[in-house]
């Protein structure tokens, strides 16, 4: 499993220490690594049975058991070095794509568009569940939004094991390394294969064809706001902190205001710093 160089780009936020780090992180990214990490703890202690965690259709169907929608996108599995570093992924990757500008669907960039993206990703996994014998997703959406924002940002530099590389071949390599080291790779691979579906849809089809079929829900827009980055599930209202003044954005954790894909722009790379590389020890 591929870690990616960790710079002082990441880690600027601990100078307040854990908290400041922990209430930086947008809200979309920040309530799926809470869940992550709580239902994968609380799984391996059997706090909470694994069973009663993981996707099963006929539960849900017959039983009511709505929660293994959500909960099946959280649990990451037992204990071991390859689940600590999905989740470092998972809070890594998401941050990222989050905070960094992710694609406008009609919601400016903001909070409201990728909270789509992430239902667009869960109803892929959904979809599929049947075809790849899958009971969990989580892994499967790690690798969704890891391969969106190495499209997004395709030029981003990133040290893998000492190796440096570009954001674009992130996925790959992480696919490579499932393969390598005997892990079951069909959550890599279909996590990309959602994700590109995705890129095709919003970034491709209008261009190429004409057509634009992938549109933020009006529901979204009302409660996230349009081009905002949120740290709080509390709606925007025009007085309200989660409402910028105007003609400037709302900044939490240190984000950068939405880019417009439409609208040609520099490139962007991600600056990684001089951290160590993880596992070069």
């Amino acid at each position: 499993m591929p870690i990616a160089r960790v710079g002082q780009a990441g880690m600027d936020d601990l100078g307040g220490g854990m908290q400041d780090w922990y209430d930086s992180i947008p809200f979309i990214t920040r309530f799926w690594f809470t869940g992550a990490l709580a239902a994968t703890v609380l799984g391996n202690f059997q706090v909470v049975s694994v069973a009663r965690l993981v996707w099963d259709f006929d539960a849900i169907k017959n039983q009511f058991e709505i929660w293994r929608i959500v909960s099946a996108c959280l649990y990451l599995g037992p204990f071991k070095f390859f689940t600590a570093m999905r989740l470092y992924m998972l809070v890594q990757y998401s941050r990222q794509y989050e905070s960094g500008g992710p694609y406008n669907t009609g919601a400016g960039g903001g909070t409201a568009d990728y909270a789509f993206m992430m239902i667009f990703g869960l109803v892929m996994c959904l979809l599929a569940a049947p075809l790849l014998g899958s009971f969990l997703f989580s892994h499967q959406l790690i690798f969704y939004v890891l391969y969106i924002w190495s499209k997004r940002q395709p030029t981003a530099p990133v040290n893998i094991w000492g190796v440096p590389l570009k954001a674009a071949n992130l996925p790959f390599v992480a696919l490579g390394m499932s393969v390598f080291t005997g892990e079951d790779y069909t959550p890599v691979l279909s996590g990309i294969a959602f994700g590109h579906m995705y890129y095709f849809l919003v970034d491709v089809v209008p261009i190429v064809y004409g057509k634009d079929y992938i549109h933020t829900p009006q529901f979204l827009i009302d409660y996230f706001g349009i081009g905002e980055y949120n740290v709080s599930s509390a709606p925007p209202t025009a007085s309200g902190p989660g409402r910028p003044a105007e003609g400037s954005w709302s900044n939490p954790g240190r984000v950068n205001p939405p880019n417009d894909p439409a609208t040609p722009g520099p490139t962007r790379s991600h600056n990684w710093g001089g951290g160590q590389s993880l596992g070069a020890n």
